[in-house]
């Protein structure tokens, strides 16, 4: 069987990415490219052989060769993206973050779930080998008891004071409204979903530091500390204000000994696993491959379209970075600590 997908929206990341991602992925093809404009549609369509373009989403949910719409658009659109999908059949995979509030989110959930559609959030990096091979280390106790983790993602450029514009991301990136916050929507959703992820735990608190203001409400660089409900603690770093500080790295510490993965800042699944236990010693190396987490990611969500387990990262999965987003703005905002349900 193969199965047909849809992109809405012709950005960088379905560009560099996902496209590619799909097409080489098996039982896989892309079947359709939407844009608001035509011309970047077809453009799209033919750098990456997608057999048809289109400048209105309902036209391309019409399309019976789409069994799945990627939805890469503005974060604010996504929630309606996803029910319209939902609602014409379509299975969907939305980018991160999933939505900007958490009704959003549930409601993206409920109508999925109503239409008997998959639903999964575009949290790559639970496809790197290194992290997965954490999350087996802490489940079956090898660490020990866990007390503690760190996640960071940062990246910057020596001699600028603020970030510098970011070449080929659009305008919306910059839009409050349509982004919901900075940098750690970029990255830093990914850190707090790995933590979740690798821990297989969930927040219950959150107390965050950013250097957002009333004038600039988009954070470039926040740190945040976590709760999680057995009772670890994690820190989370991201930014783009540290260009001594270039790290994409998730580090687990037990009462037996720790785990940690050092991976490229560039999403290319270059890194190294290290593992240091009295029972255990790993050193693990993975190679560079421009978009061979998305390729797993693809081919994660085609199982599940055809019943064969979960997306890497589900609607549940994304709800619940979308609640520990709120809580770092709430709490970078007012000085406090937030609980979350």
């Amino acid at each position: 069987m193969t199965i047909g997908w849809g992109i809405v929206s012709t950005g960088r990341h379905p560009d560099t990415k996902m496209a590619p991602a799909i097409n080489e992925a098996d039982g896989a093809s892309l079947a359709a490219v939407m844009s608001r404009d035509i011309g970047r549609a077809e453009a799209f369509a033919q750098k990456h052989g997608a057999a048809t373009a289109y400048d209105d989403l309902d036209a391309l949910l019409r399309d019976p060769a789409v069994d799945v719409v990627y939805i890469a658009s503005p974060n604010a659109l996504h929630a309606e993206q996803t029910v319209r999908a939902a609602e014409a059949g379509k299975h969907v995979l939305v980018e991160k973050p999933m939505a900007l509030s958490v009704d959003d989110a549930q409601r993206m959930i409920d109508a999925c779930d109503a239409a008997g559609v998959r639903l999964g959030v575009g949290f790559h990096l639970r496809a790197h080998e290194g992290h997965q091979r954490l999350r087996t280390l802490v489940a079956d106790g090898a660490l020990g008891r866990v007390a503690f983790a760190h996640a960071d993602w940062c990246r910057g450029v020596r001699g600028q004071e603020a970030p510098p514009p970011r070449e080929g991301l659009q305008a919306w990136w910059d839009d409050p409204s349509l982004i919901g916050a900075g940098a750690f929507m970029a990255t830093g959703v990914h850190c707090a979903d790995l933590l979740r992820y690798v821990l297989d735990d969930d927040v219950a608190e959150v107390s965050a530091v950013s250097d957002a203001t009333p004038e600039k409400p988009l954070e470039e660089l926040v740190t945040l500390a976590l709760r999680f409900r057995s009772g670890a603690i994690a820190t989370l770093l991201t930014g783009r204000r540290t260009p001594d500080y270039e790290r994409n790295d998730v580090t687990v510490y037990g009462t037996l000994g720790r785990a940690g993965l050092h991976s490229s800042i560039d999403m290319n699944q270059a890194g190294a696993l290290a593992v240091r236990t009295d029972a255990l010693t790993e050193d693990e190396t993975y190679p560079e491959h421009p978009f061979a987490l998305y390729t797993k990611q693809v081919q994660a969500f085609d199982a599940a379209v055809e019943g064969n387990g979960e997306p890497l990262a589900t609607g549940l999965d994304g709800l619940r970075v979308v609640e520990i987003t709120l809580a770092m703005v709430e709490s970078a905002r007012t000085g406090s600590r937030v609980s979350l349900g």
